[in-house]
């Protein structure tokens, strides 16, 4: 775990250095390609977003949410990452979903620099936008 002080720039900057973005992407999309058949399907973005309990927490508590309401939330993900319909998520579907979901985390951030306690898990955007606003920091000095 680290503690990073962050704010939306911070974000946007990670998300505008398409190289660094990309990268990060296809790692975690390839991290969650469980069988390396080059798509992601509904069981393994399942797992991902289970592993990340964004469902089953309320600010940081334990809800029990019905198995099928679960079922329909989960389903309800895939289908918006699943823009061909074809039943499967590829590389390029996950790319455009991720940097979605990353910019409205930058858009909620705003301008006022927070402080977060992240985990140094390697699938963590928010850790490598960090890292990468750091390591430009060092750069100048």
């Amino acid at each position: 775990m680290g503690v990073v002080v962050i704010d939306g720039s911070t974000v946007r900057s990670f998300v505008a250095d398409e190289e660094q973005f990309k990268k990060s992407v296809d790692d975690r999309f390839s991290s969650l390609d469980l069988n390396n058949d080059g798509v992601l399907s509904r069981p393994e973005l399942r797992k991902a977003f289970e592993s990340m309990r964004l469902l089953e927490s309320h600010f940081g508590v334990d809800v029990v949410t019905p198995p099928d309401e679960l079922t329909k939330l989960y389903d309800s993900i895939f289908e918006k990452f699943d823009t061909d319909q074809s039943d499967t998520v590829d590389l390029e579907e996950f790319r455009s979903e991720m940097k979605k979901i990353v910019l409205a985390i930058a858009d909620g951030l705003g301008s006022s620099p927070i402080t977060m306690v992240l985990d140094d898990d390697d699938g963590n955007f928010l850790k490598k936008a960090a890292d990468l606003e750091a390591s430009k920091l060092e750069k100048k000095v």
